[in-house]
């Protein structure tokens, strides 16, 4: 059984904005035969088995009360208890609600031009992983008023930049911009909106509506049923496209919602229009001026510090610029999807932005001449220590860079050979390698590894003497083999 207010709530849904009983029930979250059921039947109250109560003696007077002033459930309970009944307050509300149902708030219906305005909001939908990140979903959402023409782009925030570069993509989706943008009161449009005053826009909103020339309209503090259409339409993105959706990546989501849009959301047939808003917006795009051939910079501004290791932090990620900023400020420009650096009104390095965090970006050029100044300064310290090293060494080493295309590699194999051999052999191969004329430091290994090589030890020494050789005993030789020969001859 439905309340009297919930019954009163469906016929107002069928009556005023004319809607078909699945969405009267999926709005009220009922069931399809009990909305049918209620529009063709009068309220009745369920019938409860007749059961006194302390209340029923005293209900003619407060039917009385409630007829002449507009009283509340404690305020009744306080004049009976005033009178001496014993009630409590459950029984008391209970009855109040049932003789003096809440009343429906009532909304005129908006009815707009072709081209007249356009409402957007965003809308939000869980997390999604980007890289090791795991960052909170967004999507903006933009409906023609007259067509129902819907736009939905998804991002992962809802930064000034962004908000700009959702508006400027929505007017190249519906190839034009409408005279006036009904918007909500967050802070990317509106700065503040007292009750009853005008309300104070964003500068660099109005700044982008002055360029595109549209007006902007605010809706009412709390008062979100102004932009219904869009509220709508917030509503159907996420039952229709998000509801049972498992989150592609991030790279192929705004592709499956374009494809969403072209085949499900702007060719359904619409509850209030009856027609689909690919049928209206023909219509509705002639009326939309054409956007601004100039393209409106939608970054935002700021000022950023380089640390000593020449980085910028961003949205906890480390962006580099060259080594010699180190110290300095920058201007940063921020995209939507990269980050320009200026110093002096000079741009000095440009990034893709990264939506991870704790990430640390680093262009190659920006520490090359840190590292050649590195390189060059630990080229100077092999060079003092090599040429400290003998007083034969300044002109070893004027003979190693005209003979060697490479003179530094060859001083650093020599150092290498000093922790080696030690000071004292090293200088003394030096002295020799130089005397023969042998520049490079495979001569003076050579030199050294000679030197350090331990020969084998001489075996004693045998002399054969003479007589010695005379008293060798050898075998009779064997004459028999020329008996042999003879009698195997023949005479010719």
């Amino acid at each position: 059984m439905i309340t009297y207010a919930l019954y009163c709530q469906i016929r107002s849904l069928r009556k005023e904005q004319q809607l078909r009983i699945s969405q009267i029930a999926r709005q009220l979250k009922l069931h399809r035969d009990t909305v049918r059921h209620w529009l063709k039947h009068e309220y009745h109250q369920p019938q409860r088995p007749l059961r006194r109560s302390k209340l029923d003696p005293h209900k003619p007077l407060i039917k009385g009360w409630l007829e002449h002033h507009d009283l509340s459930a404690q305020q009744v309970l306080q004049r009976l208890q005033a009178q001496g009944v014993p009630i409590g307050y459950t029984m008391v509300r209970e009855y109040v609600n049932l003789v003096r149902p809440r009343p429906i708030k009532a909304f005129l219906s908006l009815h707009f031009a072709p081209g007249e305005c356009l409402q957007v909001d965003w809308g939000s939908c869980g997390m999604i992983t980007i890289g090791s990140t795991r960052r909170r979903l967004s999507f903006f959402v933009a409906v023609l008023c007259y067509s129902r023409m819907l736009y939905v782009e998804f991002t992962l925030g809802q930064s000034q930049e962004q908000f700009l570069s959702c508006h400027e993509n929505a007017f190249r989706f519906f190839k034009g911009v409408p005279a006036r943008v009904m918007v909500d009161n967050c802070k990317t449009a509106v700065l503040s909106h007292p009750f009853g005053m005008p309300a104070q826009f964003n500068p660099r909103y109005l700044d982008f509506a002055n360029h595109y020339g549209f007006e902007i309209r605010a809706c009412g503090v709390r008062q979100a049923h102004e932009k219904g259409r869009v509220e709508n339409a917030v509503k159907f993105i996420k039952q229709n496209f998000l509801r049972g959706l498992e989150l592609p990546p991030w790279a192929a989501l705004n592709p499956a919602a374009r494809h969403w849009l072209e085949t499900i959301a702007n060719v359904r047939l619409h509850g209030q229009t009856h027609k689909t808003p690919l049928e209206l917006f023909p219509e509705e795009q002639l009326k939309l001026k054409p956007m601004s051939g100039q393209v409106y910079d939608l970054a935002t501004v700021r000022t950023l510090p380089v640390n000593s290791r020449f980085r910028v932090l961003f949205e906890t990620n480390r962006y580099s610029v060259p080594a010699h900023l180190a110290g300095a400020t920058i201007v940063a420009k921020i995209h939507p999807d990269k980050l320009a650096f200026y110093h002096q009104d000079q741009s000095v390095a440009e990034h893709a932005r990264s939506y991870e965090r704790h990430r640390d970006f680093e262009l190659p050029d920006h520490a090359r001449p840190l590292l050649e100044q590195r390189l060059k300064a630990r080229d100077q310290h092999l060079l003092h220590r090599f040429l400290a090293l003998s007083p034969q060494a300044p002109d070893y080493y004027e003979q190693l860079q005209q003979r060697r295309l490479n003179a530094r590699h060859h001083i650093q194999k020599i150092l290498a050979l000093l922790e080696i051999y030690g000071a004292e052999r090293l200088i003394r191969a030096l002295q020799d390698a130089h005397d023969y004329k042998a520049y490079s430091c495979e001569y003076v290994a050579n030199i050294l590894e000679q030197r350090a090589r331990a020969l084998p030890e001489p075996g004693a020494l045998h002399l054969t003497r003479a007589s010695d050789l005379l008293e060798l005993d050898l075998p009779q030789p064997d004459l028999s083999i020329y008996d042999r020969d003879e009698n195997n001859s023949h005479p010719a």
